[in-house]
């Protein structure tokens, strides 16, 4: 059986990938998160506080856990992941919006459907 899909409908694509990005924003949160809860968990900020601090002569107080604490790591997380949101979705409903002018112009993508 040989099919055209000759429109998308933009409101559908919408919804679906509003869905989608708001997933993919939850996941990435989450994965920063235990990255970065591994991370601290194995020294590695503790240790490269300690090499910053060896490298200025003067013995500053610096602290690198005021720079990528991990509030300030999950809220820029999801601040990343609110834009993403509104990227994805408007992108992939302008690409509904594309896709349907030029299935206008050269009649759609053609898929063969069989049943074995």
């Amino acid at each position: 059986m040989r099919l055209s899909v000759s429109r998308v409908d933009p409101w559908s694509v919408m919804k679906i990938s509003f869905l989608l990005s708001v997933a993919f924003a939850i996941a990435s949160v989450v994965a920063v998160a235990l990255l970065w809860i591994v991370l601290a968990g194995m020294g590695v900020f503790s240790d490269l506080n300690e090499l910053l601090r060896s490298l200025d002569k003067q013995g500053s107080t610096f602290d690198l856990m005021d720079y990528i604490g991990f509030g300030k790591v999950v809220s820029l997380s999801v601040v990343i992941g609110f834009i993403d949101i509104i990227l994805i979705t408007a992108f992939a409903t302008l690409a509904a919006f594309l896709y349907n002018i030029c299935a206008s112009l050269v009649g759609g993508l053609r898929l063969t459907l069989s049943d074995d």
